[in-house]
């Protein structure tokens, strides 16, 4: 049976499409070479994510260029998808399944009949089956992006890509060198004995919410949320030959991404004493140097976990921030990849460490 490109395309090779993108930008192109007057094309999936409600992707015929916009949970519903083809030109839409969650795919058209706003009946016939062949790949497309949005939710991103890649071994592992940062609420056992359950767990998320953002913000990635703690990294981006500017940019994001944590806590603690609610005191430590990321756990329940000297360093140095009266501390490693002026504390040693560590703080902190 002989299809045309466009569906032989989708019923062949569509559902390996490696993203929506990718799949939108070509059936948009076989559509134009197959004769259909087309401007534009959108894509959008509901995805399973606590901020995000629905991706929609945008074609542009001209110039083969797709963009991404985002309707996030708590914002009103928005129609980015039609706005967009109705900028364009005569609008044809369909959404491809039997619920309000199924993927919805539009394409406006070119008409240059006087005052004509819609395909014409042949055009939209070819539409609608385009349609139909559509189904089976957007429904795996749809499946493959929930379960890469439901991953990263709770996994993170490194973490949601060696699962979704099948390394599920356990004691498998990868090095990576990064500046960390560890990051603590202070009194928070005190707290939590005096705070409703709900209302402690929104105080949380509002710390969270300060800390991953500003690590997010600058470019590093949250590894671990432990009970009121944050473990982050910013890795060493670079090839051979780059290392010390790598270890440079990596620190300077670190210590740019406390300082905007900081901020975030400061209008966090105002909030908070207009409802007559305490300040949330805490600390942080920011160190250098190399981590595995490993996959550990039982034969059937596995985890990830960072483990190392790094590691094992930057969390006994955040310890320290409450018996020195400081809110951020600083190890030699970080301030020895920075310009930013920093406030010697001197050597100190820490539980379990063998050596001293050169310690630094901000002048504010």
């Amino acid at each position: 049976m002989d299809l045309p490109s466009p569906l032989a395309w989708l019923v062949d090779e569509a559902g390996a499409s490696p993203g929506p993108e990718r799949f939108l930008a070509e059936l948009g192109r076989r559509l134009l070479a197959d004769g259909l007057p087309l401007s534009g094309g959108t894509l959008t999936l509901s995805v399973p994510h606590p901020i995000i409600a629905r991706r929609t992707w945008l074609w542009r015929a001209e110039t083969g260029a797709v963009i991404e916009a985002l309707a996030f949970a708590a914002a009103p519903q928005s129609e980015a998808g039609r706005d967009w083809l109705t900028a364009l030109g005569p609008v044809w839409e369909e959404r491809i399944g039997p619920s309000q969650d199924s993927p919805m795919l539009g394409w406006a058209g070119i008409d240059k009949r006087e005052g004509a706003g819609a395909f014409a009946p042949a055009e939209a016939d070819r539409l609608r089956e385009v349609a139909r062949f559509a189904a089976a790949p957007l429904a795996a497309l749809a499946a493959r992006e929930a379960r890469a949005a439901l991953l990263e939710a709770y996994l993170g991103r490194r973490s949601a890509a060696r699962v979704q890649a099948g390394e599920l071994a356990r004691g498998t592992g990868e090095t990576i060198r990064a500046a960390l940062l560890c990051a603590d609420l202070r009194d928070f056992t005190a707290l939590s004995e005096v705070t409703e359950p709900h209302a402690m767990i929104a105080t949380l998320d509002a710390w969270f919410d300060r800390v991953a953002g500003a690590v997010h913000a600058f470019g590093g990635e949250v590894l671990k949320f432990m009970g009121d703690g944050v473990l982050a990294i910013f890795p060493v981006i670079g090839g051979p030959g780059e290392e010390t500017e790598g270890d440079r940019k990596a620190c300077e994001a670190a210590l740019r991404a406390v300082a905007a944590s900081r901020a975030g806590m400061v209008h966090l603690d105002q909030v908070r004493h207009a409802q007559g609610l305490p300040p949330l005191p805490f600390g942080v430590a920011l160190h250098f140097g190399e981590i595995l990321w490993g996959n550990i756990g039982a034969a059937d329940r596995l985890d990830f976990t960072a483990i190392g000297s790094a590691v094992n360093l930057v969390s006994r140095l955040e310890g320290l921030c409450k018996p020195l009266g400081r809110s951020v501390l600083i190890s030699g490693a970080v301030a020895s990849n920075t310009a930013t002026a920093l406030v010697p504390l001197g050597d100190h040693a820490l539980r379990g460490i063998a050596d001293p560590c050169a310690v630094f703080t901000l002048a504010d902190a």
